[in-house]
């Protein structure tokens, strides 16, 4: 962190030209606005700063060979990176070689070997690893940055918060443990973000009907539709939306996302239905192939993992027999120790434990995937299932107490996340009253449940597999496991709840 301050310092005092290179989904996005803000409130003049994302289809992820051309056309002196970087050796040594510092900051693994650099702040380091911060997201290690100028007096005490509406957005967005310093970052992060002062953000949350600002309206209404951009266009769609300086910028922006959001859907849903219907193997990590839009490949395998309970990864035709796919995991199988493993039939790949990208020449993909379960079963992992049990913390047999008041309380504890679970209820000797199918596939669901007492709960499920949208009030009896949301109809508020599971009862 000093070496970084140091050649910002040095950058500020020269006015030097600066390039901020991040990624592009929310994480990098948001990350990108962060440290351009940073730099701007530290003395760097705005026409002293660029941002360059890289493509998803074109460049993948890290960074790009076309930064070196940009840096040298834009007389760029000082790199720094935000959510990438830190196994990028060869890029930053040619920018070495062409007289161009580099930053990185980063919470990606790192090799033992670092590049050459003039700072690498990254928790992570294999020489000089910070436990405790390794929770952050990439906009939470450019936030660290921020926080030292605070300290070292380039930038002003109090000015920094208002970046805390990023830091959330990236930091739940790539499902970061609400531990420890995010838990302080998230929290107000979202008391900023309730009262964000970005015409982008603002036209965004009213697009996506946002009424209460927590992990949830974060997690399925703003972040889907920021991720978009970099799924199915281009991710600079968000940046300037983040970057907007009014409402007349900011609208169209966010109307284009909200498209892009729905294409997203209807194209997700797609490829899920055309897998579901040609069946998965029974091997223990899901591989599929076929013709889709890489942009949601990844989503594609989380929906793969949650509906059969395994690793999955999908993968998409390029062209030229070459392949390029997403990888979802859970429990103990970690994707980017599986993907070092099958390194040799591989052209490149990586990722975290739970989320991996990889590319692939096709007459590799029987190997790959022989390897890739080959490695799944020489780990013998037991009683993986209970990493995606929902486990209730109280057993409730009547509504009495489910109420605004309780939710209310709830509040005080979020936002809620990995790490910092919401509460969930057992809901037991409860009857089901009514099964309605809603949605224009008719693959959302309402419940309608009574208790002993007479009170009724309603519950909802997207997305809710076929078992459940075919249950019936007149002969099965369910316990379902809840967690409570706040449901505003017309101003009118009432609690209900998110169905997570339900075990029937004989």
């Amino acid at each position: 962190m000093d070496k970084a301050i140091s050649r910002i310092k040095q950058a500020i005092k020269q006015h030097e030209k600066i390039l901020i290179y991040g990624d592009y989904d929310v994480d990098g996005v948001t990350a990108s606005t962060v440290m351009e803000q940073t730099l701007i409130l530290a003395g760097v003049q705005p026409e002293n700063i660029e941002i360059m994302l890289p493509d998803r289809f074109a460049d993948g992820y890290g960074m790009s060979p076309k930064l070196i051309k940009r840096a040298k056309e834009h007389q760029i002196t000082l790199v720094i990176t935000v959510d990438c970087g830190s196994r990028n050796h060869d890029i930053i040594a040619e920018l070495n070689n062409n007289g161009i510092d580099t930053i990185v900051t980063d919470h990606h693994e790192t090799a033992t070997e670092m590049p050459e650099a003039v700072a690498i702040i990254n928790p992570h380091r294999k020489d000089y690893p910070t436990a405790e911060l390794q929770v952050l997201a990439g906009v939470g290690v450019a936030f660290k940055l921020t926080e030292a100028l605070v300290q070292r007096n380039l930038i002003k005490p109090g000015q920094e918060k208002w970046l805390l509406d990023l830091v959330i957005l990236g930091t739940i967005c790539d499902s970061m443990l609400l531990t420890g310093d995010n838990r302080r970052l998230s929290y107000y992060g979202a008391k900023v973000l309730a009262k964000t002062r970005r015409p982008g953000l603002q036209e965004l949350m009213r697009k996506a009907g946002v009424k209460n600002v927590n992990a949830e309206s974060v997690g399925f209404q703003i972040g889907p539709r920021l991720n978009a951009a970099g799924r199915l266009d281009t991710a600079e769609l968000s940046l300037n939306l983040l970057r907007a300086h009014n409402a007349i910028e900011a609208a169209p922006l966010a109307e284009k996302l909200e498209q892009l959001n729905k294409k997203r859907k209807i194209e997700q849903l797609s490829a899920t239905k055309e897998i579901e219907q040609r069946g998965v193997s029974d091997e223990p990590v899901i591989i599929e192939t076929g013709h889709w839009h890489e942009g949601i490949l990844g989503i594609v395998a989380g929906r793969l993992l949650d509906q059969y309970h395994k690793p999955a990864f999908v993968l998409t035709e390029l062209g030229n027999h070459i392949y390029k796919g997403s990888g979802r995991s859970f429990g103990d199988f970690n994707l980017a120790e599986a993907l070092s493993y099958v390194k040799d039939s591989i052209i490149s790949g990586g990722g975290h434990a739970g989320a991996a990208g990889v590319k692939i020449e096709g007459k590799n993909l029987y190997r790959f995937r022989e390897q890739i379960n080959e490695y799944y079963r020489s780990l013998h992992l037991v009683n993986q299932e209970d990493y995606l049990k929902q486990h209730a913390d109280l057993n409730l047999t009547d509504f009495s107490e489910l109420n605004l008041n309780l939710l209310e309380e709830l509040k005080q504890l979020e936002p809620f996340g990995p790490g910092n679970d919401e509460p969930i209820f057992r809901l037991k000797n409860v009857d089901l009253t009514n099964v309605t199918r809603m949605g224009a596939d008719r693959n959302h669901l309402r419940l309608d449940l009574r208790d002993k007492t007479g009170k009724y709960l309603k519950l909802i499920a997207f997305y809710a597999p076929e078992e459940w949208l075919n249950l019936d009030p007149a002969y099965d009896r369910i316990e379902p496991i809840v967690k409570l949301i706040e449901n505003d109809f017309n101003g009118v508020k009432s609690c209900e709840a998110r169905l997570l599971d339900l075990t029937l009862i004989n």
